[in-house]
């Protein structure tokens, strides 16, 4: 491992990626600090003591703390992420993102720029909620905003919405002069930011008493055997066999060998967690808007009791199907075999192979599906039974460490796939990493 890692700095090309990632990197938490003009800092910190369980705080973790500190970078690389998931929801509905889709580079480009059009309007909308939000916001009895009103909203929007796009900037800016997928590392950089001060929080509550040696020492273990099982899940595979017929074009042979399709435990990803905390967070940000509703307050949507968890397990798994249905088309899959000469061995090509590949993703969708939803709630279990916050039971499951996970394993994979093309080992002796999907 040591020699990878000096292996890495001595490749100039890798090495220059290396140190520019970085430092965009830096320049996107100095941002997270960056506050908005006319707010009172304390008072805000007061005010948003109690959002972690809303879906506020969902926001603030993937902006890395700037939402509660109302910074430039409060609404973090949220719009991008959002605008691409709607664009591949309407392109699965609309022909227009389909022919798109299938015209290739030119394509591509034309649903960049609309996405990133998309994200300029949706950045718009939300920074206009959030000055509305800052606005109404108090702390004993007193006005977050030292000056409310039209001015304030404005001037908010304009620093918001350019906070995005410089995010959104940068995060390309790496996909293309550095190494890894630039908006996954930024919103893996914004989670890690939380861990200093967590750390330091538990080791200040183990100094003073509040916290058990015991306790710190489980807690470890149930990190390194949680790290261990989402990389199983992240890196899990169904190999489907193809074989390629020959062709004899003049005196050549080409075709006819032999390969497979992976598919994936959990081809969806991050995305149903994402999609299932959304929903369920919404009960919990209403309760703070509307806290004579009877229903809302029944504990139903509370992280501490178990009707939360198997709602929040049902609409993981769901959103778990959803998505791969979006994201895998066996049809298609099936159709471009069948015109390059590849079949899958006792499967007839055309209909077959695409109700064979529907039945294969349907049925390994389901496990890789009920076991996102464990990881999805686990936080919420060690919370109740060994009674630490959430900022702390977070990097045991759900969002978090599926991310990190994910977006440290497809950053390794392309550091070694520089490493293997100029004849140096990778950080693996035996086997390969595999890549993944990117947000």
């Amino acid at each position: 491992m040591m020699q990878s890692v000096r292996s890495m700095f001595k490749i100039q090309e890798l090495r220059q990626r290396l140190f520019f990632t970085l430092f965009v990197l830096f320049l996107v938490r100095v941002g997270a600090h960056i506050p908005l003009p006319g707010i009172n800092a304390k008072l805000l910190a007061m005010a948003a003591s109690g959002m972690d369980n809303t879906l506020l705080g969902l926001w603030d973790m993937f902006a890395g703390g700037a939402f509660k500190k109302a910074t430039v970078f409060a609404l973090g690389i949220m719009p991008y992420i959002s605008t691409s998931i709607i664009i591949t929801l309407l392109g699965s509905v609309f022909p227009y993102f389909q022919r798109l889709r299938n015209e290739g580079e030119a394509g591509r480009r034309k649903i960049t720029q609309i996405t990133r059009y998309g994200t300029v309007i949706l950045a718009a909308m939300q920074a206009w909620a959030v000055a509305g939000y800052l606005q109404k916001l108090q702390a004993n009895y007193q006005s977050v905003v030292a000056y409310p009103g039209l001015g304030f909203i404005l001037m908010t929007v304009i620093a918001l919405v350019t906070g995005t796009m410089l995010l959104m900037w940068l995060g390309e800016q790496i996909t293309d002069r550095g190494i890894g997928n630039g908006i996954s590392l930024i919103i893996m950089v914004n989670i890690i930011s939380r861990l200093p001060a967590t750390i330091s929080n538990e080791i200040a509550m183990l100094r003073a008493g509040a916290r058990d040696l015991l306790v710190e020492i489980i807690l470890i273990v149930i990190l390194v055997i949680v790290i261990g099982f989402v990389v199983y899940l992240t890196q899990g595979v169904r190999k489907i066999p193809v074989q390629y017929a020959k062709k004899v074009i003049g005196r050549k042979i080409y075709g006819g060998q032999s390969t497979y399709i992976p598919l994936r435990v959990n081809s969806s990803g991050v995305m149903p967690i994402i999609f299932a905390q959304t929903i369920v967070f919404i009960p919990n940000s209403l309760r703070m808007l509307f806290s004579n509703v009877e229903w809302l307050n029944r504990g139903w949507f509370t992280v501490d009791n178990w009707p939360y968890w198997v709602i929040y397990s049902i609409i993981i798994i769901l959103f778990a199907y959803f998505y791969t249905a979006l994201s895998f088309n066996p049809t298609e899959v099936a159709d471009n075999m069948k015109k390059n000469g590849g079949f899958i061995p006792g499967i007839r090509p055309g209909k077959k192979t695409a109700e064979y590949l529907d039945n294969i993703i349907t049925r390994i969708t389901l496990p890789g599906a009920i076991m996102l939803a464990f990881v999805a709630i686990l936080p919420y279990i060690l919370m109740k039974v060994l009674n630490i916050d959430y900022n702390l039971a977070s990097f045991f499951g759900g969002t978090s460490v599926i991310i990190l996970v994910g977006v440290a394993l497809d950053t390794l994979q392309q550091i070694e796939s520089h490493l293997i093309s100029r004849h140096y080992d990778g950080f693996m002796k035996k086997g390969k990493l595999k890549g993944r999907r990117r947000f």
